[in-house]
């Protein structure tokens, strides 16, 4: 009997001391929470014991002494973070999240690890699944225009070039992410109207140069979208399907889960319009895999697969604010094919740490086919402009990555990474030039960057080393530094002042540096564009931090930009490194919530932008003077706003959005002498109602106000449209 009771006691003592400790993370829904970085420390020491993300059942084991209490941080992108106290139990312990106030939010892309946004030191925009589920946007222009500091530009109706500028900077200044994988061309170039986001569980934009994480292109901005990873343990299967008017009709599927260790998420999209003009038909369709398992409680291997192939008519510009100075063309069209694949490791080990290793390769195949020509459509000088092409890009971006975290302290944190990457491909028009010589660019990146936050004071500070096989060597630099000045009551709840500087880079496209036509020749010599970026601004919380006040001045030093000119013999075109311009101003951003589940942001930006050197623009160089020294920059209006209200409720959701842009500086390009585009007013609207736990049917009203405009001088927009429709769920929890 002794005996037995002194086993009993000794095994008793070997369990607590080896005790599991489980936690699970669910949003206010009771959804499972996956992907939430999990950081667990014992009570009264500053180094953390262990770090996790959370499997997409939403959980975490840890596996530590039981001796003590723990004090838990759960950091989730899109919510407020969570600290808990606990001690070890046997049980399953449960953390609900909550919906984040305005300066709460958890985002990522600033730091490329979980912090809370006033932490970020960046100006960063989220929109959660559930705006997105209201939105119901076709492609990713659809929702940017609404969120602060973005001008979106696109070339007239569905599937035209959409670009977006941000602080004055080009529109080939701004990187693009998804699942991790960048798919900018390089030289960041990017249509915002082919990246359907179907499946997408969470979009963030930051403003700012943020090459020291992102390497070439983070000039002023970066857009990173992620996938939805599916969370339930009995299979979902969600479809649908909407219409509306201009013969527009989409359809879309999923089948989700979680069983165990292994989730997985299988989708399909396909939208299809035929435009409300002559050859403004449009179609998109998209396919995709986001499948993960757990090889361990501290290992994980994730995969994620994307196909996008959209087909759109090309009228060309013709309608220029109201006037159709010249007939659309009937017959041009484009075609972009891309295809995504990553496969990326974690390891949670040792203590404080995680390592990411991801391989990844991105296919990009567009082609733009002018078969006959159209006489009809002549300049404003008598001559014909359109004759028969064929322009195409075949690029291919293939590589690793490796990204450590490590928090030393509760108050430290280091991220540091190493990356290489193949460029390779060939651009250029195949009725002019055939054939293409193909160019390849190899990059080699190390970066490194250190957070720190030290009672009211943190400070973010990092560096970028970039070898290129054709530039040679870069060296971006970012120090960003916040400070807590006043904590405030219940009105006035805290006031936060934030300054940083960085420098950006943008390697030049492939066309300005490989490719060759019978009017110009390639320039191998060529360096990165560059960006002085500086910011300064305050943030006043209101109302016990519901509220949210965001203003900031932003100064960008733009340099060694890229200009056409003629070569040293004079007889055929070449680009150089001979252009610099700068844009300021400031932004300003309410932002809180109004009710529990109704959320407002609204913001306004002033932006003055001017040409400082522009050697080249010469009529000898056929320049168009719009791009003259001391002039505004093109497209860059000097006021702009927007404004987006959110209601996300358990039974039905609905969104108001709206862009308003002032007049701008921009060009015909064909001798009609329109140097303005006037300024526009855009409304959106959507909304959804749960018909019951299985069925849905939502609605979108686009232009709502039915505004003639352009965005781009040339291409009128489309009027009101609408589109409704039902979706269905078939299991799932």
């Amino acid at each position: 009997m002794r005996f037995s009771r002194v086993f009993a006691s000794i095994f008793f003592l070997l369990a607590i001391a080896s005790a599991e400790i489980k936690i699970k993370v669910v949003d206010p829904q009771d959804a499972a929470v996956a992907g939430a970085q999990v950081q667990l420390r014992k009570l009264g020491k500053p180094v953390p014991a262990a770090m996790q993300s959370t499997s997409a059942e939403g959980l975490v084991i840890f596996r530590e002494a039981a001796s003590s209490s723990y004090r838990v941080q759960v950091l989730a992108p899109g919510f407020a973070a969570e600290t808990v106290d606990l001690s070890p139990t046997a049980e399953v312990i449960t953390i609900k999240l909550r919906l984040a106030t305005a300066a709460e939010t958890v985002v990522v892309t600033a730091t490329r690890t979980p912090v809370p946004s006033q932490a970020a030191g960046a100006d960063v925009e989220t929109l959660s699944s559930g705006q997105l589920e209201v939105m119901q946007p076709v492609a990713a222009d659809d929702t940017l225009r609404f969120l602060p500091g973005a001008v979106v530009n696109t070339a007239g109706q569905r599937g035209g070039l959409s670009s977006l500028f941000v602080r004055g900077g080009d529109s080939t200044y701004n990187k693009v992410i998804v699942d991790g994988v960048a798919i900018n061309e390089p030289g960041g170039t990017f249509d915002f109207g082919t990246l359907p986001l179907a499946q997408a569980d969470r979009l963030e934009f930051v403003r700012g140069a943020q090459s020291t994480l992102y390497g070439s292109d983070a000039m002023t901005s970066v857009v990173q979208v992620w996938t939805r990873s599916g969370s339930t343990p009995v299979p979902e299967l969600r479809f649908g399907a909407d219409g509306g008017n201009f013969g527009t009709a989409s359809g879309y599927a999923s089948l989700a889960g979680a069983r165990g260790r292994f989730d997985y998420n299988v989708f399909g999209d396909q939208f299809n319009t035929n435009g409300q003009g002559v050859n403004n038909a449009n179609s998109d369709s998209l396919q995709g895999a986001n499948v993960g398992v757990a090889l361990s409680d501290e290992v994980s291997l994730r995969v994620h697969l994307r196909h996008s192939n959209s087909h759109t008519g090309v009228p060309g510009e013709w309608n220029f604010n109201g006037d159709p100075l010249l007939p659309p063309d009937p017959g041009e069209w484009s075609q972009l094919n891309s295809l995504l694949g990553s496969v990326e490791l974690t390891v949670a080990a040792p203590s404080g740490w995680q390592h990411r290793f991801t391989g990844f390769d991105y296919l990009y195949r567009y082609n733009e086919l002018n078969v006959n020509g159209d006489p009809a459509r002549v300049d404003g000088y008598g001559y014909q402009f359109d004759y028969p092409s064929h322009e195409y890009d075949h690029i291919n971006r293939v590589g690793f990555e490796y990204q450590g975290d490590y928090s030393e302290r509760s108050w430290a944190h280091s991220t540091f990474g190493y990356r290489i990457e193949n460029e390779n491909g060939s651009t250029g028009d195949l009725d002019y030039s055939p054939p293409q010589t193909p160019g390849q660019r190899l990059n080699q990146d190390a970066y490194l960057q250190q957070q720190f936050t030290l009672g009211r004071f943190s400070a973010i500070a990092g560096g970028r080393f970039v070898h290129s096989s054709v530039f040679g060597n870069t060296g971006v630099p970012r120090v960003a530094l916040t400070l807590l000045a006043l904590r405030g009551g219940d009105i006035f709840s805290g006031t936060r002042l934030r300054l940083s500087y960085a420098t950006g880079f943008k390697e030049p496209a492939f066309y300005q540096t490989f490719a060759g036509a019978p009017y110009y020749v390639p320039n191998p010599g060529l360096l990165p564009e560059r960006n002085r970026a500086f910011e300064a601004g305050f943030q006043q919380k209101l109302l016990a931090g519901r509220w949210a006040l965001d203003a900031t001045y932003f100064n960008n030093l733009f340099h060694d930009q890229i200009e056409y000119g003629s070569n040293q013999a004079g007889t055929l075109g070449q680009f150089f490194n001979v252009q610099q311009s700068l844009a300021h101003g400031a932004e300003v951003e309410l932002q809180g919530r109004i009710q529990t589940r109704l959320s407002l942001t609204t913001a306004y930006t002033y932006t003055s932008t001017q040409y400082l050197q522009a050697p080249l623009c010469t009529p000898a160089n056929f320049c168009d003077p719009i791009y003259d020294t001391g002039n505004p920059l093109l497209r860059r209006p000097k006021h702009s706003a927007t404004t987006l209200l959110s209601y996300l409720g358990t039974r039905w959701g609905a969104n108001a959005g709206g862009s308003f842009v002032g007049r701008r500086p921009d060009s015909d390009f064909l001798g009609f002498h329109i140097d303005r585009a006037a300024g526009y007013a855009r409304v959106d609207l959507g909304g959804w109602y749960a018909i019951n736990s299985r069925i849905t049917a939502y609605a979108n009203v686009e232009n709502a106000l039915n505004d003639h405009y352009n965005e781009v001088v040339g291409y009128p927009a489309l009027t009101a449209n609408f589109r409704a429709g039902v979706r269905f769920r078939i299991g799932g929890e």
